[in-house]
C-alpha cells in the first residue's frame, strides 16, 4: 500500500509538471509541431537515466524513492499517449514529414537522453 502512495503522489506531481510545461511551450512557441510533448518526453528520459544510475551507484538509495522518482514523477511527466495522439494529429493534418521527424526524434533523442542522464553517475 505504501508503494502505491509513493507512485500516486509522484505521478500526480509529474502530470501537473507535464501539463504546465506543455501549456507554457504551446503559448510561447506556436508551431504545428508538438514541441511541448517532445521536450517533456526527452527531459523525462534524461531524468529517468539520472535517477536510475544514481540508484545503481548509491546502494543506499531507498526503493521507495525509486518508485516515487522514476515510476511516479517520471512516469506521470512523460507521456506515450500524448505522443501517440500528437502523431495521429500530424497524420490527419497531412504533415507526414513532421510526423516522421516527431517519431524518429522522440525515439532517438529519448534514448540518447536516457543514456546521457545515466552517464552522469557513470552507469555501466
Amino acid at each position: 500500500m505504501r508503494a502505491l502512495l509513493f507512485v500516486g503522489i509522484g505521478g500526480g506531481i509529474g502530470s501537473v509538471l507535464r501539463y504546465a510545461l506543455s501549456l507554457y511551450i504551446g503559448r510561447h512557441v506556436p508551431l504545428v509541431f508538438p514541441l511541448g510533448t517532445l521536450l517533456v518526453n526527452i527531459t523525462g528520459c534524461f531524468l529517468i537515466g539520472v535517477f536510475y544510475s544514481f540508484g545503481v551507484k548509491y546502494t543506499g538509495f531507498n526503493p521507495e524513492w525509486r518508485l516515487f522518482l522514476i515510476t511516479g514523477i517520471c512516469g506521470g511527466y512523460t507521456t506515450f499517449s500524448t505522443f501517440s495522439y500528437d502523431g495521429l494529429t500530424l497524420i490527419k493534418q497531412g504533415s507526414i514529414l513532421y510526423f516522421m521527424l516527431y517519431v524518429l526524434g522522440s525515439v532517438v533523442l529519448g534514448l540518447l537522453a536516457t543514456f546521457a542522464g545515466a552517464a552522469i553517475f557513470k552507469f555501466s
